[in-house]
């Protein structure tokens, strides 16, 4: 049976069963912001709209499955603070981060990564810090310190490209700003300052070091640096020896299928550590040991294979993605790390982000609306779709297969 999709009286998104061979009717009107569209995504039958894990386990990860209760039964033998100090200890390490360790005491652990920008949000809001946020990133950076009256301003993410402008860029657009926040990898272009080396990087923390203006660091994606093989620099020894404030958070959810269990890491510099630390305790007591001690089997996981039951699904689901729809209609957008989303360019300028979407969920088929990550110019973002790619490789060949004969259908490729 297919669906239709149909607004109650209270705007709430209902679905309907309908006969064999009915067109399904829908409008991404009512929507205002991703996490709306992931919601009503996880009902259709290829959901390539959220970012989070829904592959299968890899083998060695069905061994971690069936040691729960041990794991379990571990937690129960650890006090709350060994819990924590192994799994950072760990995942630091792993990370090749080495300098946050110094104040290991000091890295505060939430269980999402939108409770730990929450908390940032707090602090801005607290202070009346006006922001420069990049553009494009995921909505809900912008949405939790819109919600919490924070002013801001868009910094382009071409104004980070090179490093040698990107000083006297920042002079000429953050320079009355409090805050400059940055998404490193870029959800969902891929974009890295670390690309090579570090000195994109560098010209950023001298700018905000020289003009006194915070550093706020979006890291969740940065286990893609890792799957592909490649090493993170050691992105606090950079901010403690420059003495710029600064608060970076750190990810698990993206990374291993573990059904949304997860673990997020908040650190500041020092200068800033106990006003954040006074809110994050207004917040949350801790994070489950449990879920410290199974995140932590992943984490040896990906250690042991070096990132190959993470790198070797996503690589497969992009060349699927390229090759089904790369060309015509969408060109693909070469990201300077491969993280587990794929960025897509409508070529027509005649079709948008919204029309292209709808056509596609129509048909059972859920990809997210460019307009979103654009927060500051939706407009932009209509020239763009996201494609999530940490799906199981059988069910994304027919996502591809299915999208690219409606593309063609619709579209004439």
């Amino acid at each position: 049976m297919k669906a239709k999709i149909y607004l109650n009286k209270n705007n709430r998104i209902r679905i309907m069963a309908l006969p064999e061979n009915t067109t399904l009717e829908y409008s991404n009107e009512n929507y205002i912001d991703i996490t709306q569209h992931e919601i009503e995504a996880l009902k259709t039958e290829f959901n390539l709209a959220d970012a989070h894990t829904h592959q299968s386990q890899s083998e060695t990860q069905k061994e971690i499955i069936n040691d729960l209760p041990n794991l379990w039964y571990a937690a129960e033998r650890k006090t709350q603070y060994q819990s924590e100090q192994e799994f950072i200890e760990k995942f630091y390490t792993l990370h090749g981060q080495t300098t946050a360790l110094k104040r290991k005491d000091e890295i505060y652990l939430v269980y999402a990564a939108s409770i730990g920008m929450h908390i940032t949000a707090t602090y801005l809001m607290q202070r009346n810090m006006r922001v420069g946020l990049i553009e494009p990133c995921f909505d809900n950076l912008h949405d939790l310190m819109k919600h919490m009256r924070v002013p801001l301003s868009p910094i382009d993410e071409s104004l980070l490209y090179d490093a040698s402008n990107i000083y006297d860029n920042l002079m000429k657009n953050a320079i009355a700003l409090d805050a400059v926040f940055l998404v490193d990898p870029n959800n969902p272009t891929g974009f890295s300052l670390f690309d090579l080396d570090a000195e994109g990087f560098i010209e950023v923390v001298r700018f905000c070091k020289d003009y006194n203006k915070l550093l706020i660091l979006d890291l969740c994606f940065s286990a893609f640096v890792l799957a592909n093989g490649k090493s993170r620099f050691d992105i606090y020894e950079i901010l403690e020896n420059s003495k710029v404030s600064y608060i970076a958070m750190e990810d698990t959810g993206k990374t291993w299928p573990i059904q949304d269990t997860k673990c997020s890491t908040l650190h500041t510099s020092k200068d800033i550590n106990n006003d954040v630390y006074n809110i994050l305790t207004s917040v949350l007591l801790n994070v489950s040991p449990f879920i410290l001690n199974l995140v932590s089997r992943y984490l040896d996981d990906s250690k042991n294979d070096k990132f190959s039951s993470v790198n070797s699904l996503i690589s497969k689901n992009r060349q699927l993605a390229i090759q089904y729809l790369d060309g015509g209609l969408l060109k693909y957008y070469q990201p300077k790390v491969d993280t587990s989303v794929a960025w897509f360019e409508i070529t027509n300028p005649d079709v948008t982000s919204d029309q292209l979407q709808q056509v596609l969920v129509e048909r059972n088929v859920y990809v997210l609306p460019g307009k979103y990550f654009y927060w500051a110019h939706p407009e932009r973002g209509q020239r763009y779709i996201r494609v999530a790619l940490a799906r199981n490789t059988d069910m994304f060949t027919q996502a591809m297969i299915t999208t690219a004969n409606i593309i063609s259908e619709t579209y004439g490729k």
